[in-house]
This record gives C-alpha cells, structure tokens and sequence, in this order.
C-alpha cells in the first residue's frame, strides 16, 4: 500500500511547481533538502495510517498550524467515475467555506508543456460571481487530495496558503504527481491510487481571519494612507533606525506642536533641523504618499549616511532634542521637551549603621533596562533600582564615621509624561570580545504601574502608564531592519509603521512577536511531530523591541490631543503647497512626455559662430555643446505646420526656409543628410525622425534659408535638382587662428574642385588671383586635402560635408608660424582642436587672496610646465609657486597632488570624468616657496588643542626642512596660537595611539623626517600641575567616548590625579580643566577603562577615590559623552566605524 506523507508548502514547491493555474511551467527536477533537520534522526518512523474521511487525524498531520485565526474550515469530496473520459480542464462542485465560494479546479492529464498523461494539475479555485464586492480578498489554507475511492488511506495530498484575489483567484500545484504513479500500485501497496478509472478529489479548506488586512499581501499597488489613514517614510539607503524614531515623535502630537512653535520663517530645510522636521512632520499629516527625509538628515550635518551608523536610536534622539532646544529658546515652545520627555533620578550611598547619606539627583531624557536574565520588564525595572551592598574590603568611608557598610543604589524621584525605555539588546561578550546581540524573551505589557520604583513621598501620584510605541530590530549583529508599531491615539489600534509602508497590527504582533525569545510549537504539536512534519523548528527570534514609548496615563489626553492644520505655521503649508504644486506640473510633463519631441535648429548664423567639428556641436560630452534654439513640440504634429511656426519664430517668409534633417553619420560626425518632405501634409515630426533620423531620440534640423541670388546659389541649377550638392565652407585664418564657418553653397556633382576658388575669393572679398587651398573636413584626425582638378564626384562629396578653405602659405611663412607654435594649415588646427580639453579650476583651499574659479580650454600635449605657465599669466602668479590636485571622479574632491616632471603632459593630469561635466576638474594652490624647494621638504599638519582640549577646525600647516626637528617645529607654532599668560608657556606635540585612547608624546630631538608620511599631529599646553609632581600625584590618560570602548572620539589628554581625593572633587578640577559650563558637564559619566583585561567600563561614583586604583600602561579614565566633533572616522582604519550593527535597509 502506497500513501504520500503531508508536506509544508516550503518543501512543496521543491518537488512540485506551485502557482496558478495559467503560469508558464518548465520541467525541472529538485532535490528536497531541509536544513532545519540536518541533525534529525531520519529513520522512518512507523505512522498511523489515516483516512481521508478522518478530518480531524488528516487536518493535524497535513494542514500545519500557520499562528493564523481560523475562520471556517470545510471539506469538499468530489468523485471521479471515468478518469480518462474527462476533458483536459475541469471545475468540480461549489461550496462555501469563510462566506466564500470555492471549486476544486482539475486538468486530469496536465497543465504543463509536458506530454499528455505525464502530470495531473489540481488548484482550488475562487468560484466568482456578481455578488463578490470589488476590492475583496480571501486568505485560505488548503490541501488538494486525491485518493482511492474504495479505500480512502489510499491517497496522495499536497498543502499550500494563498491570498486569493481578483488578480489571482487560482492557487495549486501543475506538478500534483506523476500520472503514471497514481494508475500503478507501487510497492508495498497492492492498489492504485486511481483505480478501475475511479478516483475521489478533495479540497481541506481553511479560511483565516485577516485582521490587518494584509495577510501574506505581496504589496503590489498597496495604498498605505488608503487603507491605514496614515503615510510612511521613505528608506534612504543608511538611515537605519531614524524612519521608526520619526514616527514615534510624529505621534507625540504635543512634541510635534512644540516643534510647529519654533520660528523658522527665514531657515533653509537643508541647514536647520527645526524647519526641516517641521516640513517631515507636514507632510506626514497630509501627504497622500510617503515622505522623504533628505532634507532632515543633511540638516544635522553629516556628511556622509555612514554617519548614521555610528549612532544609534538614543544618541540620534538626544542630538535632535539637544538642537531642538536650541532653537526653541525664547520661543512659545521653550522648554517642550523638557516637560515632556526629562525625569529625575537620585543616586544614593546610605550607611547602615549609621544615620549617614550621600546622595545626588540628576535627570534622564531615557532609561536603559537590562534583557539579559529579565522576564520582563517589572524585572528589568526592580533590577535597576535594587541596591548593591559595599561591605567587607569594599566599606564606604563615610564622612566623619570612618568605613562603614553601605548600600548604593538609585531610585527614581519623578517620571517624564512621555518615557523612553531602551533595552538593552546589544552588549559586550567580554568571553568573545565583540558586541553580540541579546535575543532572549522579555516581556513588556500594554500598562505599567511604575509607582514601586518611585521615591516614598511620590508613590501616591498615579503613575500609570501605558503603551504608545514599540520599536523593532529585526536581524542579528551583522545586519537587520529596523521598524515601530505605533497605537496613534489613545482609543485607536495599532499601526504597523514599516518604512513607506504602513499596515494594521494585532496584539500579537505587537507584544508576543517581539518578546523575543524561543519560536514555540503549537500547543497540540508532539515532540514526534515537530522533528517530522511541523513546519516550525524551535529557534531564536530575531526579531524584538528594542526601545518601548510609554505614555503617562494621566497626561494621555493632553499629550496626544489631535493637532489641526490652523496650528500648522502658514509659511510652512504655503512653501509646500507651492512646491507640491511644482512636482505635479513636472509629473504630468514626465507622464506626458512620451506625447512630446525635442527639435533642435541649427540655423547658418550659429554655423558662422561655430569653431569645433561639424556645424556644431550636439553629442560631444567633452566638449560644451552649441546654444541652439529648442522646441518640445507635440509628436503627431505636421511637419508643414511646424515649418510655418518656424518661419514666424524667426520672423522669415516660409517659402524661403527649407528644413534639413541632421543625422549621426557611421563615422560618428553629425551632418545634414536630407531637405525635409514638405509635399505629405499628413507627414507628422515623429514620422519624420522614425524615417529619416531614427538612431536619435531628438530631433535635430538646419534651417537653410534661399536667396535664389546670392552667392551660395551660383552654382546651382533649378532645372537639374538633383545634380546639386550642399556643402559648407569654413574659413582657417591663420593670422588669427580662428575657423569658423563662413556659409553654405551648392556645387555641381560634375565640377572640379578647384572651379570653387573664384566664388570663395568673391564670398571673402579677395583678390581673384588669390591662391587658395581646400581641404574636407571627413572627421575628428582625418582632415585631407582636395585635388582642384578632380570633380566634387571623384572626390566623394555629398550633401553635408565640409570644406575649409585658407589662404596658401609660402613654405617659409608656414615655417614662421610653427615657429611660433602656432598652426599654419588646418590640418594643425584640427588636430588642436582634437586635443582641447576644457579644464575647471578651482582653489584647493579658498582664500581671500586664493579664491578664483576659472575654466581653460588646454591642449592635451601640453608639460607641466607648460601647465602652470598657462595658469600663472591666468592667475598674474609666478608658475613655481603654483602646485596642482586631481579630483576625485565620483563626488570631484581633491584626491593626488601632483609632482612637476618634465615629460608629463595634460593629458596624464587630466582625467576626464562624465560626473564632472564637460569640464574636467583640476585644483590649484599658491605655494609660498618654490615647488622645486617644496620638493625638499615635509609637510606637516598640527591640530592646536589649546590648554583646555578644544581642537581647532582647521589645522596648523607647515613645511619644514626634512633635517629639521620637534622643537623646530614648537617655535614655529608658538608664533601662531594664543598662550595662556598665566599658564607654563610649554607645549606638548603627540599623536593619538590606542585607537584614540592615549596620547604618545613627540620628543622634541626627533627628527621631521622620521615621522611617517600623512601622521596627523597635536599640540596642547601643559599644565602646570604636571611638571611638579609630588609623591600624592601621578598623571593619568584621558579619553572620550560613547557608551561602549570601540566607540572613541575626540583627542585624549593627560590629567592629574591626587591621593585620597573623592572623585567628586577630581570631577570638580576636572571640570576647569576642560572649562565645560555645568549643563553640559552634567551629561558626562566617568568610567575607569581597563582594555588589556576586557572588561565593561567600571562606572564611578563621587565616594570613589581612583588613585588607589593601579594603573596598568592601557588602563585610562574614560568621559563617556555623544561625540559633536563630526569626525567620526578618525580612529578607524577603513573610514567607517565598526559598530557592530550593519543595516541593510
């Protein structure tokens, strides 16, 4: 007896193609592999057999439990008595199943390119009629079976979901099984499948409950504000987690309408964080499609999205609210946030035998909840405030009583109407020595009674709060995305707020699919079954909160009241209206401009301006392409209708204008190739560029305008049309090295050459006896001259082509201008002109006396020194001085500066770029010396840090001699910054080791030139506690950093220490040391870094006495603050920050 074991749709559609019906289908054969069971015991396990018939035993074994709902569930049987009698494509019986109607749909013999009888096809399909609403969907899981009709443990199913809709109303499997299978026994069973021509088709069909509406959705056409009420925001490449942030802060509709207060009426989007927010948060109330943050995130002034990786959600938050507060100073909207989003806690050291307490509140704009070993989050509450005991060797010595056993702790005094809680998914594995992600369940309710965490004389104020806002990470360390489910009202649901797309969300989703933790069976599954058949393994869940929003009940009404459009400033609604409308008028010009076509005139006065290769100058991306008029004009158009507009744009009687059609010759010139046919009225432009210019997405035309008297037309005979060709003339000046065009003219196919000569002497007013030259003009370094007494036949000239002309040169005066370096036939000339290279000049580094930009046009074989010379006369600047910089191609900044040599040319130094235009770019700097001197000498670069550890923008630059030394280099910058009068007047060079952490110190006999090229070098003032050290005194490290040790900043410095000194005092002269105010100082938490031993950062308190600590080389004292220095990539080799967590958005 043969019977198929039920599938997940996962493996199905490995060994059968699954789709709908009408999909094109290729013969393929897959092995099924299953990773999540590589260590399975894969012994065959003796099953029960069970019967079609059996629709509880059949629906466990084969219809996995998707987590969905169940909406209704209905078996349909459908009897078969003559398979081969029946017609390729067959429905069986109706029936409803969710207030659906449902077929089974049958092709016996194969719905695939294969032969007849190689497959059998089953789908279930959706039974439409006039009743189903427009719009509709439905949600179903089913299994397809077809079993013996005597004996129903006979069978062969396969299982899948599908979203059915109208685009889709079919789902099944164009490879069910093998026919010849199911008409043969196959060991060890004695019957067939289809037997004696019978067989019994059945649908198990399961409809699910939708209650986002967009259960297993493909998003195709999806309408976030249609179906949700509400936009997303677009992802942006590295913005990570700002978009779910946004969001959050968009529908704290109190923190939105503080920021609609700020005046930014005179603000640029792009420079003021307020502003931009304020257009962002506009948008989202009333954009009907997703919104976009370009102008916001170059507002913070970050240069580069891998900025944004070097933050995360809570540093990016307290930078946006600190420069928010900045702005609202003084404004209605002063001290919004501060209101809203800043508590208080209070740190303690309380003796236990004695009545003795040290204590000091502070505020916090977030709290930071361990995950680790929490269940949830009352947990992770009680563990941050649960005191730890000092006793033993750690006794806390308290004033005036000696050592005493303490408990420290904090407890909160007050908590802020809107609270941020960050949990803390993220930490240091000291075993593995990297971040790693902590994915353990923790779970966090929809309400929390915060009152056990709060200081005694509060706990009989409400502090009930409930969920606002759950943000998400979905991934691991490596990599991820990041989203927020949001309940934007008090009374509304929740909202799934994923990027541009927004979605309805279920409890579920909200709570337990981001609790974290282990993937559970469900609750009917046995061990047997989940190793066998579920289509669930056990396994972690990547996907949990990260930073929980939670709303002070008693605020909730006040702080989520709706903001209407009046509370909206009016230059902000009227700026983007104006905009909006500006969009819509270029959308409707993009979606229409497949009605539209772009015709170019070259008329003969731009010719006679021309000086380049062919009439001018259309396609060449090197050079500045030729201002000729442009038309965008309706496709369908008649070409004698747009002839005649022509002839009144030019102010021109129409008989006399004739409209040639330009074209892109083989040999890559562009010539006027054909006259326009102006005898088909119904002949319309885009027919006409189809048929005659049709490699073109343009069209390009010469206007010719017909005196039949002048002399372009001597030559040409009305009564023979055809014998006539239409050249152009260029004149090569010598005297003044010029060519430009000078007309047009008709010669005769059967004329010689040289018979054009007298009418170009009477076009140019020569003398008739003047000998002239002729040459054409084939293309760009084929330049040839013509014989005068061949034909314009024998010589290959045809409509179009070009002819230079110049006056013949004696071989002594054409001796004489190459002399000179200048061209003495046009031949030179051209190839001059092939070689000109447009060059952008731009200072390196802007100054008042070093600010000029500039193009030149150059020759391509020019020297270095030819270079500079051409620039010097430019610049009235001795060409020495002078010193030059490649631009990089993709974004043009300063990249190789290069060395003088005699042999190279311009073309070596200049690199053309499409990026750059059609001007290639190239740097320029004043020297104060020569470069031949610089050549002997280092240059060098000194941050100056001051005394109190402030670095300057820009650095010190110097070019020292290569034998010089240190303190060479001390005198020169002591002439440059300011001293203090009452400091030491000593100063320290040094470099930043450690990754940023310490300071090695430059000793002042090192030699200049033993320093390694690119070093970047500091300076600072010493103090002078440190040039008279006592026995209670040693000098420590100091650094910066943010959160975690691989996250440093800033420049370290070097501090004193004093024996038994509180850390509160060494606070207090560290503060002057780096004459930071008190609010900011404030922010700043110290830790004790212990890199070699690699241990988390031991936070200290003001009792700690860091003296008595010994210090190792490595070990530093660490100021952990956000970095607002911008220069992020400082200390990393590569440029970008490894900071663990990668997002691919």
């Amino acid at each position: 007896m043969w019977y198929k074991l039920g599938t997940t749709a996962r493996h199905l559609t490995q060994n059968r193609t699954l789709g709908p019906a009408n999909m094109d289908v290729q013969d393929t054969v897959m092995k099924p592999s299953d990773p999540l069971s590589a260590n399975v015991d894969e012994t065959p396990r003796p099953l029960p057999r069970i019967s079609v018939m059996d629709y509880e035993a059949f629906t466990n074994r084969h219809l996995a439990d998707l987590g969905q709902e169940e909406e209704d569930f209905q078996v349909c049987h459908w009897p078969i008595e003559s398979w081969h009698s029946l017609d390729k494509r067959i429905t069986g019986p109706e029936f409803e199943c969710g207030g659906h109607r449902w077929r089974i749909l049958l092709f016996p013999f194969g719905n695939s390119n294969g032969q007849p009888y190689d497959m059998v096809s089953v789908y279930l399909d959706y039974a439409d009629n006039e009743d189903t609403p427009p719009g509709w969907h439905a949600c179903a899981q089913f299994a397809l079976v077809i079993s013996n009709p005597n004996d129903p443990t006979l069978f062969s199913s396969s299982q899948a979901h599908h979203r059915f809709t109208a685009e889709e109303m079919d789902w099944g499997f164009t490879r069910f099984n093998e026919f010849r299978k199911l008409t043969t026994a196959v060991e060890p069973n004695t019957r067939p499948i289809i037997e004696d021509d019978k067989a019994v088709v059945s649908a198990y069909v399961r409809v699910l409950k939708d209650p986002t509406g967009v259960l297993w959705h493909n998003f195709i056409n999806y309408d976030s504000k249609k179906e949700t009420g509400y936009v997303g925001i677009k992802n942006q490449g590295a913005t990570c987690y700002m978009n779910s942030l946004l969001q959050s802060l968009y529908f704290t509709n109190y923190f939105r309408r503080a920021v609609y207060q700020i005046p930014t009426e005179q603000d640029v989007p792009t420079e003021s964080v307020a502003y931009a927010l304020q257009r962002a948060f506009y948008l989202l109330q009333t954009s009907n499609q997703s919104v976009g943050t370009t102008e916001l995130t170059k507002s913070f002034g970050w240069k580069s999205f891998d900025t944004f990786l070097q933050h995360d959600v809570q540093e990016f938050n307290r930078v946006l609210q600190e420069k928010l507060e900045e702005k609202m100073k003084g404004t209605a909207a002063d001290g919004a946030i501060s209101r809203l989003f800043v508590g208080k806690m209070k740190s303690f050291l309380r003796c236990v035998n004695v009545d003795y307490e040290s204590s000091r509140a502070e505020d916090f704009y977030d709290i930071q909840l361990n995950v680790k070993g929490m269940a949830n989050l009352e947990d992770s509450f009680a563990n941050y405030i649960q005191t730890e005991m000092l006793e033993g060797d750690n006794k806390y010595h308290a004033e005036g009583y000696g050592l005493q056993d303490a408990e420290k702790g904090v407890i909160f005094e007050h908590f802020p109407p809107v609270l941020h809680l960050q949990l803390k998914r993220f930490e240091y594995d000291m075993m593995r020595d990297t971040m790693v992600k902590i994915n353990d369940r923790h779970e966090f309710p929809l309400s929390i009674d915060l009152a056990p965490y709060v200081i005694d004389e509060k706990k009989g104020e409400p502090w009930v709060y409930r969920l606002h806002g759950v943000l998400v990470h979905s991934g691991d360390l490596h990599g991820g995305h990041y989203f927020a489910l949001i309940k934007p009202e008090a009374n509304s649901g929740w909202f799934r707020f994923d990027d541009d797309r927004v979605t309805r969300a279920t409890l579920k989703e909200v709570l337990e699919d981001n609790f974290g933790g282990e993937v559970l069976p469900p609750l009917h599954m046995n061990k047997n079954q989940l190793s066998n058949t579920a289509p669930v393994r056990a396994m972690k869940r990547f996907t949990n909160a990260y930073m929980l929003v939670y709303i002070r009940e008693s605020k909730i009404d006040e702080i989520l009241r709706p903001i209407t459009i009046e509370e909206i400033p009016a230059y902000v609604r009227e700026r983007l209206e104006d905009e909006r409308l500006q969009l819509e008028a270029r959308r409707r010009e993009r979606e229409e401009q497949h009605l539209y076509l772009t015709v170019k005139i070259v008329t003969e006065e731009i010719f006679q301006r021309h000086q380049g290769f062919d009439i001018a100058t259309l396609d060449d991306r090197s050079l500045r392409p030729t201002d000729v008029p442009t038309f965008r004009v309706m496709k369908n158009e008649p070409a004698i209708s747009f002839k005649a507009r022509l002839a009144q744009h030019f102010n021109l009687p129409p008989h006399l204008v004739r409209l040639w059609v330009l074209v892109n010759r083989q040999n890559k010139t562009i010539r006027p190739d054909a006259v326009m046919p102006e005898n088909d009225p119904a002949l319309t432009l885009d027919v006409v560029r189809e048929r005659m210019a049709s490699r073109q997405h343009d069209l390009r035309l010469f206007m010719e305008l017909i005196h039949p008297t002048s002399l372009a037309m001597r030559h040409y005979d009305p009564d023979t049309p055809g014998n006539a060709i239409m050249v152009f003339l260029k004149y090569f000046d010598t005297s003044r090295q010029s060519l430009l065009g000078v007309s047009r003219m008709y010669v005769q196919r059967q004329m010689k050459v040289g018979d054009l000569v007298p009418t170009i002497n009477e076009l140019m007013r020569w003398p008739p006896s003047t000998h002239v030259k002729l040459y054409e003009e084939i293309k760009p370094g084929m330049i040839e001259v013509l014989k005068m007494k061949s034909t314009f036949q024998q010589s290959e000239i045809q409509d179009g082509d070009i002819i230079c002309f110049q006056i013949e040169l004696s071989e002594k005066d054409a001796a004489d201008y190459e002399v000179q370096q200048l061209c003495s036939n046009p031949v030179q000339f051209y190839d001059m002109l092939q070689n000109q290279v447009h060059v952008l000049l731009k200072p390196r580094q802007p100054s008042e006396t070093c600010s000029q930009e500039f193009e030149m046009t150059l020759n391509r074989k020019m020297t270095y020194d030819m270079l500079a010379t051409k620039v010097g006369e430019r610049l009235q600047h001795d060409p020495l001085k002078l010193r030059f910089t490649a631009a990089n191609g993709p974004n043009g900044t300063p990249k190789t500066i290069f060395r003088r040599s005699a042999n190279q040319t311009v073309s070596e130094i200049i690199h053309s770029s499409y990026l750059q235009g059609h001007a290639s770019l190239l740097y320029y700097e004043f020297l104060d010396i020569s470069i031949v001197e610089l050549e002997s000498k280092r240059s060098l670069r000194v941050f100056w840090m001051g005394a109190f550890n402030r670095e300057e923008i820009q650095p010190h630059l110097f070019l020292m001699p290569k034998a010089s030394y240190v303190h060479d280099l001390v005198e020169q910058l002591t002439q440059l910054v300011p001293m203090r009068p009452t400091g030491t007047q000593k100063m320290r060079i040094f470099e930043t080791t450690a990754m940023g952490k310490q300071q090695r110190e430059l000793s002042m006999h090192e030699c200049i030139n033993n320093l390694p090229d690119g070093m970047e070098l500091f300076a600072e003032e010493i103090w002078p506690e440190e040039l008279n050290l006592s026995e209670d005194e040693k000098v420590v490290q100091v650094c910066h950093f943010t959160k975690d040790v691989t996250r440093i900043h800033s420049v370290p410095f070097r501090f004193v220490i004093k024996r038994a000194e509180r850390f509160a005092d060494t606070k207090r002269r560290l503060q002057a040391r780096l004459d930071i105010p008190d609010r900011e100082f404030e922010k700043i938490r110290f830790a004790l870094i212990q890199v070699t031993q690699y241990k988390l950062p031991t936070y200290l308190e003001d009792d700690d006495v860091i003296f008595d600590h010994k210090f190792s080389p490595d070990d530093v004292l660490g100021m952990d603050h956000i970095d607002k220095t911008g220069k992020y990539h400082r200390y990393t080799p590569n440029g970008v920050q490894d900071r663990g967590i990668r997002i691919r958005s």
